[in-house]
């Protein structure tokens, strides 16, 4: 690359090299999503997509024409910011990313009301406003393979086929974010899942191994999230029942490449037949509709994911505070010792509420050695006393107390668990507080690392 000389710059001509490499690219991509529905070219986009699933359609299949093999790709500065640099030599990848700009506008004024404003001569009055334009230019974006330096982090679930655990994450996960009821029951047609227009709910075929049944729930998702009633009256479209199936039997491939499920028996025989009299217009659209569907569903998944491991670590927390001492959690009894490496937690609870719950669990323990204390005295003046038997009175008077002595542990036992379960609610109920403070910069943070910036 030459060095940039200010002097020798001239950006008439600048600008006239950048709208050529538009036009260039363009074309590029008019021909890139026709060559895509012909012969298993739609197979390998959706392999592509599900790589990377937060890129636009076009900044994809300008990827896939320059650099099929790619696998995660960022800016120069946004390897830099993940202490990866980009090699020597290395050529860019080009694609587009916005550039908006502002201009002013003349445009008749209008009130409140949205009526065009007259002058006393009845015309219109004109006003100038900013407005906003929204302009692409070429920028240059590198693989994962033409970096080097730390190691790239990784998000979501990985080798869930040889994980039954990773598998039942993922189903949680895929039922709390589809926003209509999920049921497993037995179809009698034969038929591995439905999704039912009618009463707005999925059915899935029970008893079929757990990634049968992932992919079988992400197809019928599908077809709730852009087939059902509502979204026909949003989109205001009609698709035949092939286009239908389609769109979700290709955002169930995506998303199920996308988490290492196996997919090599997925086909598309209605692609060829389909796409066949569309227009690029048409085709980049349905591609645009795979890909932003199985985009969302992929994010939320990992957004579900990561509040689930979130829970699960709370638990655990949880778990090795009451673990360390029979007699209550650390910050109950700050002289109770504490294993090496024990993680100290602070709760987020109301000091007031803490104390009354410790005063409470005081009087238990008062009123147990008072208790305690008085069936000593009177084993004691027994024994002095060396008489062969103890007369009635006596000896009821001894189960009252020993009655009363058992009543008042039992109640300073009932006292500790009430106490152990308040602090475990406080800590979720401080946790969930911040979950939502935290969830979007640790997803966002996360998303950049693992997919690149998106465009």
């Amino acid at each position: 690359m030459t060095d940039f000389n200010k002097k020798d710059f001239d950006p008439k001509a600048a600008a006239e090299e950048r709208k050529a490499e538009m036009e260039q690219m363009t074309s590029k991509l008019e021909k890139g999503v026709k060559d895509i529905f012909a012969s298993g070219n739609f197979k390998k986009y959706l392999d592509f997509c599900a790589k990377l699933p937060r890129y636009s359609i076009n900044n994809q299949i300008l990827i896939m024409l320059q650099k099929p093999e790619a696998t995660m790709c960022q800016s120069y500065t946004g390897w830099k910011d993940m202490n990866r640099f980009v090699r020597k030599g290395e050529k860019g990848i080009r694609i587009f990313a916005p550039a908006p700009y502002k201009m002013q506008k003349e445009q008749e004024k209008t009130d409140v009301s949205g009526k065009v404003v007259v002058d006393k001569d009845g015309e219109p009055v004109k006003e100038k406003v900013e407005i906003t334009v929204n302009a692409f230019k070429p920028v240059s974006t590198f693989d994962v393979s033409q970096t080097e330096g730390d190691p790239v982090p990784t998000v979501g679930v990985n080798e869930l086929t040889a994980a039954v655990e990773g598998y039942e994450s993922l189903l949680n996960a895929l039922k709390e974010v589809i926003p209509v009821p999920v049921s497993f029951e037995q179809i009698d047609s034969g038929a591995k899942g439905y999704y039912h227009l009618e009463e707005n709910r999925i059915v899935v075929q029970e008893g079929m191994s757990e990634a049968q049944t992932v992919k079988t729930l992400v197809h019928e998702a599908s077809h709730q999230a852009l087939h059902s009633k509502e979204a026909r009256e949003a989109s205001g479209e009609t698709k035949s029942k092939n286009q239908q199936e389609t769109e979700a039997e290709s955002i169930a491939y995506v998303v199920c490449q996308h988490y290492g499920i196996d997919t090599s028996e997925y086909s598309f025989p209605y692609v060829a037949t389909w796409s066949a009299d569309k227009e690029v217009p048409e085709l980049k659209a349905s591609l645009e509709t795979i890909r932003s569907t199985a985009s969302w569903m992929i994010t939320k998944i990992d957004e579900k994911m990561q509040e689930m491991n979130k829970e699960n670590e709370l638990d655990d927390i949880i778990g090795q505070i009451m673990e360390v001492s029979d007699e209550g959690a650390p910050f109950d009894q700050p002289e109770v010792h504490q294993p090496e490496g024990f993680m100290t937690v602070e709760p987020p609870v109301e000091l007031s509420d803490l104390q009354k719950e410790q005063d409470l669990s005081k009087s238990a323990d008062v009123l147990m050695d008072m208790f305690a204390g008085e069936k000593t005295e009177v084993s004691a003046d027994v024994k002095a006393e060396e008489k062969p038997e103890v007369n009635t009175d006596e000896k009821a008077a001894g189960k009252a107390e020993d009655k009363t002595a058992e009543k008042a542990e039992d109640k300073a036992d009932e006292k500790k668990e009430e106490k152990k379960t308040s602090i475990k609610e406080k800590l979720a109920k401080g946790k969930k507080q911040e979950k939502k403070k935290e969830q979007n910069k640790a997803h966002d943070a996360n998303i950049k690392k693992k997919k690149g910036i998106i465009k």
